[in-house]
């Protein structure tokens, strides 16, 4: 067991101790959680809070918890089972990243890698993993899917991507991932069967992302009827996940559970920039660290933006559909907007709405931030394995009308882990920043709760 794996334990078993100390009451949407993971452990399957808009995997494995170790259904030990996952998190992102890596994972079950462990830090996994939400566990499970798909194991993957659902409903989405991804990275590395000639493989036309073009995108359609016969089978597995979410939805009458009302989907196109800019806030030292750091992250972004007359004409030409998106679909949701608990709601009302023209003046800023994060990311991904993660985080984000932090988590840590050329210097910075940013809002959560508004969390 690796030193920092060690002293990350201590760390989130401390804060955890802390934080029931501090915190002794249900807090935020706790009082819905807490109450119906009770009433599991009292075996009332048939008692549901119609509030509560998703699935009961939170309140299942509680009940596992209980059922196998005697947990009991406390307030604090709720807490822990969450924890316990947030404690797993570093042990399969060490698996993950070493598979991005192309490096064999080390033999030691409990051991942690450094990048593991900083990732492990993200801020939003770690401040509710301190609390009885759905995040970290549906992160977990999404990341052990992905992870046995790539491995070649699917039918574990299809299970782990089932569970993930009853966390999340949008998780079905990451089945559709992690078997596309999989297959890609099967295309891309596979070698020929014994007595098979190289030339007798179809061959999938996938490009690296940053040398593709739109004419490769032709290309790779026409080859695909050559690769389907070698990745059709794997996809049994996550076509009954699929078909296990759309009977939950003929039953259900909808995605949601419980809440309909203020959970219906709406075409929310600024999400898309939203999470752009989160991500390039929280992931800035580890897009500044790729060959040569940020001067040459800025080169190569103005090259690409305006490096030729046509690149400038197209810069504007989708800066000037960005802002007519910006303000055909821009949603002032009523959470946001009433509940100053959140950071959200300060980072709503004193930048987007200080003036009428700050959300359009932002939209450059959306721009340059995805060419940054393309750039980077598209130095070991393809371009169809950036297309898929494309296309799959928009089918996330895009139908979901409130500006939420929770719902980026996913994906930033998807993204993150394909960038696998980190270097020391840059995981320190990347590992102080995320420290900062957990040390304050932990700090003002549990420390500086206002009179008639209560503690303030993301």
């Amino acid at each position: 067991m690796s030193f920092l794996y060690v002293a990350y334990c201590g760390i989130c078993v401390s804060v955890l101790k802390e934080l029931n100390t501090l915190v002794d009451e249900p807090y935020m949407d706790e009082p819905f959680h807490i109450p119906q993971a009770q009433a599991y452990c009292r075996d009332e399957f048939t008692t549901w809070d119609p509030k509560i808009t998703t699935p009961p995997g939170l309140y299942i494995m509680s009940l596992l918890f209980k059922r196998l170790f005697l947990f009991k259904c406390s307030l604090p030990m709720l807490r822990l089972t969450v924890t316990l996952t947030l404690l797993a998190l570093p042990i399969i992102l060490t698996r993950f990243l070493a598979y991005q890596k192309r490096e064999r994972p080390p033999s030691t079950f409990f051991a942690a890698t450094p990048d593991a462990v900083v990732l492990s830090f993200f801020p939003i996994a770690w401040f509710y993993g301190f609390l009885y939400y759905t995040e970290v566990p549906s992160l977990v499970f999404v990341l052990g899917m992905v992870l046995a798909a790539v491995d070649g194991k699917h039918w574990i993957g299809g299970l782990l991507g089932l569970i993930s659902c009853t966390f999340r409903q949008t998780n079905v989405i990451w089945a559709l991932y992690a078997y596309a991804y999989s297959q890609l990275v099967y295309l891309r590395h596979r070698r020929p069967l014994a007595g098979q000639d190289k030339k007798e493989m179809g061959k999938l036309h996938d490009p690296p992302a940053a040398q593709a073009g739109f004419g490769d995108l032709w290309k790779s359609v026409k080859s695909l009827p050559s690769v389907l016969g070698d990745i059709l089978p794997a996809f049994v597995p996550y076509a009954i996940v699929l078909a296990a979410f759309g009977a939950f939805v003929v039953w259900n009458g909808g995605i949601v559970l419980g809440d309909k009302s203020n959970h219906v989907p709406v075409m929310h196109i600024p999400q898309m920039y939203y999470f752009l800019a989160f991500s390039t806030v929280f992931g800035w030292p580890v897009l500044i660290s790729g060959n040569g750091g940020l001067l040459g992250l800025i080169k190569s972004i103005r090259d690409r933006m305006f490096g030729s007359f046509i690149r400038s004409l197209i810069t504007v030409v989708v800066m000037g559909g960005m802002c007519i998106t910006v303000k055909l679909f821009t949603i002032h949701h009523p959470f946001l907007l009433s509940d100053n608990r959140h950071y959200t709601f300060y980072v709503w009302h004193r930048i987007f709405m200080v003036h009428w023209t700050a959300p359009y003046l932002l939209v450059p800023g959306y721009l340059i931030c995805g060419w940054a994060w393309f750039l980077r990311v598209g130095r070991e991904q393809t371009m169809l394995q950036t297309a898929a993660f494309t296309v799959l985080t928009v089918a996330t984000l895009l139908p979901t009308p409130l500006l939420e932090p929770r719902y980026f988590l996913i994906p930033y840590v998807l993204m993150r882990s394909q960038i696998v050329d980190v270097p020391r210097w840059g995981l320190v910075v990347e590992g102080c920043w995320y420290g900062v940013v957990n040390v304050g809002t932990m700090v003002v959560f549990l420390y500086y709760p206002r009179a008639g508004v209560g503690r303030f969390m993301w």
